[in-house]
């Protein structure tokens, strides 16, 4: 299975092991036990407390052991009730030779044999019921899905959609193929073009993988493929050995069997980003309820000095395309953006952005909230909904992304961020390349302690700043 996603899945079987296990134990006691569980442990055991989290992590180790947790190339119901079975008669020997060594005979064997039975097939119900769970959420409901364009329309190219869709506990879904054969696809799929469109499907579609399934006659050009893909940050997964450059990490992994070469451009551990997002959720919950008097404070004078709205929302490009509305207080005039062409010929920045120190639209209330990013504040809720992170690259507009070279589309793999790397170093960088140059470095060298200095680094910097 794609590692990518197969971590998650791992970490979350975890946990509901050690969950459903722990509750079995307690209730099991409870009912064979006659009320008197609590009394009847403490008789038998020094430590009941201490024994149960001992059992548990052994539950989980020796389940482990058995690849439980591991993805298979193949998944068949037969084999993980046959794992199952294995894993419990396992930890039954382990069990009662504890028993037998520390001399507990005051324990009930009968009662360890049914939880044994039970945590058998709880293992074995729990991977059913989250695999089938996972698919209704991430295909019925369109729940954290990712889009995969298949390059290439021949058999295996379909056949590797197959499998993709197959598995709905990834939460892959395929868009559609580029390619020749028209007449060969499914109606369910889409031909979206030839070969040679893959930059346009790239720039007018929200892509996030793009799976390279080319026939023989293409593979010189499989390089040229990879590069784009590489260079814009997409996720390139190849059922085949290609060539791939510097810029992406290789992993070969496995799909029903398919070997695949994956190059993830950018942070491709789960584990970590699972971890970046729930850093965001934590100090997101916390921003709003620790500095609502400031949030009260700047809009009640963005309304008497300035007049409704006191919000002002703006189209932007978060992660590989996806577009969303950014939140932010109210600094400028009402008819600011009508008049945002008038004013092109004095921007600042050279390249794809635009920054006017003096701009005539920018209200006198406003040039302070800005000159202290106050006006960010409410960039909180995005952080909240999902579209943005606490820390990422600046998030463009799109018309900016429209004039983007193809290496400034590399920073769209990342949630963008109300900080970054820019915000502490490059607030008055006027060459564009060089923010964007600033983002790709963050990109490659994230880290969840990166957002952290980054974070400690932003206060100070903003204090310093004098205008943007």
């Amino acid at each position: 299975m794609i590692r990518r996603y197969w971590i998650g899945f791992r970490l979350l079987l975890m946990a509901a092991d050690v969950l459903a296990v722990s509750i079995a134990v307690v209730f099991l006691s409870f009912l064979f036990l006659d009320g008197s569980a609590a009394l009847a442990w403490r008789n038998a055991l020094p430590q009941p407390a201490l024994a149960l989290i001992v059992y548990v992590g052994a539950w989980v180790a020796v389940l482990a052991a058995h690849g439980l947790y591991r993805p298979h190339a193949r998944f068949a119901v037969s084999t993980e009730i046959i794992a199952a079975v294995r894993a419990s008669i396992v930890m039954a020997l382990i069990t009662f030779a504890a028993l037998y060594v520390l001399h507990l005979p005051d324990v009930s064997r009968a009662l360890l044999g049914t939880i044994l039975a039970t945590q058998m097939v709880i293992a074995i119900g729990l991977r059913a019921g989250l695999r089938v769970g996972l698919g209704v959420v991430r295909v019925r409901h369109g729940r954290n899905l990712r889009y995969v364009l298949v390059v290439g329309s021949g058999r295996a190219a379909r056949e590797f959609a197959g499998q993709l869709e197959d598995h709905g506990e990834l939460g892959l879904r395929v868009i559609g193929f580029l390619g020749d054969d028209r007449a060969e696809l499914e109606p369910r799929w889409e031909l979206l073009g030839g070969y040679d469109e893959l930059p346009e499907i790239l720039h007018s579609r929200v892509v996030d993988e793009v799976a390279i399934c080319v026939p023989i006659d293409r593979l010189p050009y499989i390089d040229e493929m990879i590069s784009l893909c590489e260079t814009e940050g997409r996720i390139v997964r190849i059922p085949l050995i290609a060539p791939a450059s510097a810029i992406a990490q290789r992993f070969f992994e496995e799909l029903d069997g398919t070997v695949v070469l994956s190059l993830v451009a950018g942070p491709g551990t789960a584990a970590l980003l699972v971890v970046k997002r729930l850093f965001d959720v934590t100090l997101g919950s916390l921003a709003p309820v620790l500095l609502a008097p400031l949030y009260a404070g700047i809009a009640v004078a963005i309304a008497l000095m300035e007049g409704a709205p006191v919000l002002y929302r703006q189209e932007r490009v978060g992660l590989n395309g996806r577009r969303f509305h950014v939140v932010k207080f109210r600094t400028m005039v009402r008819d600011a953006d009508a008049r945002l062409s008038s004013l092109l010929a004095r921007n600042e920045i050279r390249g794809k952005a635009f920054k006017l120190t003096d701009d005539p639209r920018v209200t006198r209330l406003g040039r302070f909230l800005r000159r202290s990013s106050l006006d960010e504040l409410p960039q909180v809720w995005n952080v909240l909904r999902g579209h943005m992170s606490l820390v990422g690259p600046r998030p463009p507009l799109p018309c900016e992304v429209a004039a983007y070279d193809a290496w400034h589309r590399r920073r769209l793999s990342m949630k963008p961020g109300i900080t970054g790397l820019w915000q502490i170093a490059g607030r008055r960088e006027p060459e564009f390349d060089k923010w964007v140059a600033m983002d790709l470095e963050y990109i490659d060298h994230w880290s969840p302690w990166l957002d952290v200095k980054i974070i400690l680094r932003t206060v100070p910097a903003l204090l310093r700043a004098q205008g943007r």
